[in-house]
C-alpha cells in the first residue's frame, strides 16, 4: 500500500525535519561503542522505537532490513546503520529471528509446514560463522512486544466470539475471526505461535485440515488435543453441514411449488404435477435429514452435559477435600463443650452487667423528672412540729424601769403547763453529767434551743 509522502512524513518524530540532526542519523556507527558512546546510544535510542512504530503502522509483527531501508529513505538517502541497529534490538530482546522464535514448534506445527521457517536463516547462519556480523536483506525479524499484542488480542476475539463454545476450530475458521487483527496468514501463525509458548494454544493436523485448540476462560494451560475433542469437532461439523443442507432442500422444494403454481396457472397440469412431487420427494430428503440433525444435536447436548457432570464431579470431590481438612479434629463432644464454654462466659457476663448497672452513679432518671419531684417537694406544707407559735394579736407592754412586773404583762403570757415532764431525778443527774463532760471536751458554744417550745394549751 502506497503512501503519500506528507502523510508518511507526518508519522515520524520532529527530528525528521532537521538535515543537520538527520545527517548525523543516517550515518554509519562508528566501528566500536568505546570510540564514542554518545554517538552509538545516540543512533539506538532514535531508530529502535521508530522501528517497533513504524510495524505497529504497519499491523506486522515482522521486519526485514530491505523494507527498513525503502520506509526510512529520505530525499534519496536510506540510513546505514540499521544493520547494526537490528543487532542491538536483537541482543536486547526486543526483536528475534524467525526461525528462533519457531525454534521450539511442537510436531503439530511441523505438520503444518511452519517447521520451513528454519530453512530461511541459512545466509545468516554462513555469514555468522564466518565472522560477518551484516544482517541479510531478506532476514525476517519478529518484534517481541508487537506479537504478543497480537496474540492477546486474538485470545480475547476467540473467547468473546460464539466460537469459544467449540473445543477445535479450524484454521479457516480462526483466519476469518482474526481477520481485522492479524492481516495475513504469517501474522496470525506467528501470534499462535506465541500463545503456544503462553501454553495457551495448541495445534493439530486431522484428515489434512489444521486445527487449532485454545485454553478455556479460567484454565491455567490448554489440555492436548484429545480423541473426544476430534470427535465433537466431527459431530460439529457433521451439523453445520446438515443444517446447511437441510436449509438448501427446504429452499429447492419451496422452488419446485412455485414452478407448479406457474405451471397450473398456464394450464400444465401434468408438469404441475412432475414439480409437485419432486416438491414431495426434496421435502421427504429435508425431513430425514432433519431427523439426522436431531440425533447429532442430542449426542452433542449429552456430551455437553457429561462435560458438565464431570465439572460437578470434580468440583464436589474438591468440596469433600476441603471439608475434610476444615473439620479436621472436630468432634460432637467438642462442640458440645465449647457450647457449654460459651454458655457459662454469657452468663458471668449477664451477672456482671447487673452488678455494674446496680452500682452507677447515674440512676438514669431524666432531668425532668428529677426537676418535677424536686418542685412537688418545695410545695408540700412544712410539717406540724416545725410550726411557730401563734403571735399574740394585743400589745405588750414594755417592762417598767423598777424592775417589778406589771400585772397586765403579767397576765399577757401565756399558762405553765400543767403536765409533768415525765423525767426522774436520776436522769437529770445523768445528763447533767454528761452535759459537764461536755463542755469539758469541747469548746463552749453558743446555747440553742434542740426543741422549740410548744404552742400553751
Amino acid at each position: 500500500m502506497s503512501v503519500s509522502v506528507e502523510k508518511r512524513d507526518a508519522w515520524f518524530p520532529p527530528d525528521w525535519k532537521d538535515d543537520e540532526r538527520m545527517a548525523f542519523l543516517f550515518s554509519a556507527f562508528k566501528e566500536n561503542r568505546d570510540v564514542d558512546c554518545t554517538d552509538w546510544d545516540g543512533k539506538i535510542d532514535f531508530w529502535s522505537p521508530l522501528i517497533i512504530d513504524h510495524c505497529r503502522r504497519r499491523g506486522s509483527v515482522c521486519v526485514n532490513l530491505q523494507e527498513l531501508n525503502e520506509s526510512f529513505r529520505r530525499k534519496g538517502s536510506v540510513p546505514l546503520g540499521l544493520s547494526t541497529v537490528l543487532q542491538s534490538m536483537i541482543r536486547s530482546g526486543k526483536v528475534q529471528k524467525e526461525s528462533d522464535f519457531a525454534a521450539n514448534v511442537d510436531s503439530g506445527w511441523l505438520s503444518w509446514g511452519v517447521g520451513l521457517l528454519l530453512v530461511r536463516p541459512l545466509k545468516w547462519t554462513l555469514s555468522a560463522l564466518l565472522g560477518n556480523g551484516r544482517v541479510p536483506l531478506e532476514e525476517s525479524f519478529v518484534v517481541i512486544d508487537l506479537v504478543k499484542e497480537k496474540a492477546a488480542a486474538l485470545l480475547a476475539a476467540y473467547r468473546a466470539s460464539p466460537l469459544a463454545t467449540h473445543s477445535l476450530l479450524s484454521f479457516q475458521e480462526l483466519r476469518a475471526l482474526s481477520s481485522h487483527i492479524c492481516p495475513d496468514e504469517s501474522s496470525l501463525c506467528l501470534a499462535l505461535l506465541q500463545l503456544q509458548r503462553e501454553k495457551h494454544v495448541t495445534v493439530s493436523l486431522h484428515e489434512g485440515e489444521k486445527l487449532v485448540k485454545f485454553s478455556q476462560a479460567g484454565q491455567g494451560r490448554v489440555s492436548p488435543v484429545s480423541e473426544v475433542d476430534l470427535g465433537i469437532y466431527q459431530l460439529q461439523r457433521s451439523e453445520k453441514l446438515l443444517e446447511e443442507r437441510v436449509e438448501a432442500l427446504g429452499q429447492e422444494a419451496e422452488k419446485c411449488k412455485q414452478q407448479a403454481k406457474s405451471l397450473l396457472k398456464e394450464g400444465k397440469k401434468s408438469q404441475a404435477l412432475r414439480c409437485l412431487r419432486g416438491s414431495k420427494r426434496v421435502e421427504k430428503k429435508a425431513d430425514r435429514l432433519f431427523a439426522q440433525l436431531e440425533t447429532v444435536k442430542g449426542i452433542l447436548d449429552r456430551i455437553a452435559n457429561s462435560q458438565t457432570d464431570r465439572l460437578v464431579m470434580q468440583a464436589y470431590q474438591a468440596g469433600v477435600a476441603a471439608l475434610r481438612i476444615s473439620l479436621k479434629g472436630v468432634t460432637v463432644e467438642r462442640a458440645e463443650n465449647l457450647v457449654d464454654q460459651i454458655q457459662e462466659l454469657c452468663d458471668t457476663q449477664d451477672e456482671v452487667n447487673q452488678t455494674l448497672a446496680s452500682g452507677a452513679l447515674d440512676s438514669g432518671e431524666d432531668s425532668e423528672e428529677l426537676e418535677e419531684e424536686l418542685k412537688s417537694l418545695l410545695e408540700k406544707a412544712i410539717p406540724d412540729k416545725d410550726v411557730l407559735p401563734v403571735v399574740p394579736t394585743h400589745p405588750i407592754s414594755p417592762p417598767r424601769k423598777t424592775g417589778i412586773l406589771d400585772a397586765d404583762f403579767v397576765r399577757s403570757l401565756p399558762s405553765v403547763p400543767d403536765s409533768s415532764l415525765g423525767i426522774t431525778d436520776e436522769e437529770l443527774d445523768r445528763e447533767l453529767s454528761r452535759l459537764t463532760v461536755s463542755d469539758t471536751a469541747v469548746p463552749r458554744r453558743s446555747i440553742s434551743a434542740h426543741r422549740r417550745p410548744e404552742p400553751a394549751q
